[in-house]
């Protein structure tokens, strides 16, 4: 492991030590919605509309019969809601008939799911399953190429390998927390907190402002 990369690691150790996905959740299936309706906006506005959408319909089967009006009007607030309620019931239109509303470890599945990707199964399988695998979103994508973990011109999967190869081992789950709330809270796509930062001298952002 090159020195960087211990830098970076214990960094990232002292700001998260014990990091966890911040979509609130009580069964498995919760989190594949969740993080499906997370797409295109924040983790807090996707909680708020959860905690209202899985009370009212606290099953699988409750959701695959539910209203699309009604779920439209609950998931409103996080944006694309029309298209986020057509998924969201046919998801569990799907486990209910596939898995009896139990969600499975299995990639090919997920990822045939409606509105549901590779970063989504990502998050699913290492969270649920203890998958060894990265979710590379937005703050995983900005946070990897300013700490030069990847280059500027790759794709989510080029960076999740890149990624796998450079942080190796049980701790990609971990990992992959920390980078998405060192980018969320620290290294902002605007005005990141570069003052304090330990990564100063590696991150590509700070040799641009200079």
């Amino acid at each position: 492991m090159t020195g960087s990369m211990i830098t970076i690691e214990n960094y990232l150790d002292e700001l998260f030590p014990n990091p966890r996905c911040e979509l609130n959740y009580t069964k498995d299936y919760e989190l594949l919605l969740a993080t499906m309706l997370s797409a295109q906006t924040t983790d807090k506005r996707v909680n708020e509309v959860t905690k209202i959408l899985f009370k009212k319909y606290p099953t699988v089967k409750d959701l695959s019969k539910a209203n699309i009006n009604d779920i439209q009007n609950i998931i409103r607030p996080i944006g694309t809601y029309r298209r986020k309620s057509e998924n969201l019931i046919e998801i569990a239109k799907k486990l209910d008939k596939d898995y009896n509303g139990k969600l499975p470890n299995d990639r090919k599945y997920l990822e045939s799911l409606p509105g549901v990707g590779r970063k989504t199964a990502n998050v699913v399988l290492s969270n649920i399953f203890n998958v060894p695998c990265i979710a590379v979103d937005t703050h995983v994508s900005r946070v990897s190429k300013r700490l030069n973990l990847a280059k500027e011109k790759d794709d989510p999967l080029q960076i999740e390998e890149k990624l796998t190869q450079k942080f190796k081992g049980k701790d990609l789950c971990k990992r992959h927390h920390q980078l998405v709330l060192f980018g969320r809270y620290y290294c902002l796509a605007r005005n990141p907190k570069c003052e304090n930062c330990k990564l100063k001298e590696i991150c590509k952002y700070q040799k641009h402002l200079k």
